[in-house]
């Protein structure tokens, strides 16, 4: 058992100060996490790697006692919460109404170390959140994989399957997500 599944049991169990020994052990992975992520933005970026991490940590542990069974619970958690900020920050920001002028995001040649534009991070949001209403470890799987930019290695150990296992769901959820965005309505109508 990690500390960090250590902790996670004792703020389950209630114990308040566990919340403050579990960032500085969480904090370096998700920073670096964050960084990837964002080192692919454009010019002018606003949002920094240590705001989307403490942005994060806040919705995972902020309100009523978080419950996280498992170090790799935890991580999908953190991966979902970046996941939303990112999602709602492509949501707000300043473009033609109804996604005028959206790209069509290719998923066999994503670069899972760079963000999509904008548009193509809302299709991609609408259409994990179908496959997670018919397949939700699959769709972990990608928020482990693109959103926390764990390897298949790690993301199959953070959900507790195989790693030939992740490999076969890997395969089938980017196919799958491919053909759900590729069959959307052009935005440009």
């Amino acid at each position: 058992m990690t500390d960090v599944t250590r902790i996670l049991e004792a703020i389950s169990g209630g114990d308040a100060g566990a919340l403050e020994r579990l960032l500085p052990l969480v904090y370096d992975e998700l920073r670096r996490l964050a960084s990837a992520k964002l080192s692919h933005e454009p010019k002018g970026q606003t949002l920094q790697a240590t705001a989307l991490v403490h942005e994060a940590y806040l919705r995972l542990v902020g309100g009523s006692a978080p419950r996280f069974e498992t170090r790799g619970h935890f991580f999908t958690a953190a991966a979902e919460a970046m996941r939303r900020i990112l999602v709602d920050r492509a949501r707000s920001k300043g473009r033609k109404k109804r996604g005028g002028g959206a790209v069509r995001l290719e998923l066999a040649e994503l670069d899972l170390a760079a963000l999509p534009p904008d548009e193509d991070l809302l299709a991609l949001d609408e259409a994990l959140s179908k496959l997670e209403r018919d397949d939700r470890v699959k769709a972990e799987l990608v928020k482990l994989r693109f959103f926390a930019g764990l390897s298949v290695e790690q993301a199959a150990a953070a959900l507790g399957i195989s790693r030939a296992t992740a490999d076969r769901y890997w395969s089938f959820a980017r196919a799958w997500l491919f053909h759900e965005i590729a069959g959307r309505p052009s935005q440009n109508s």
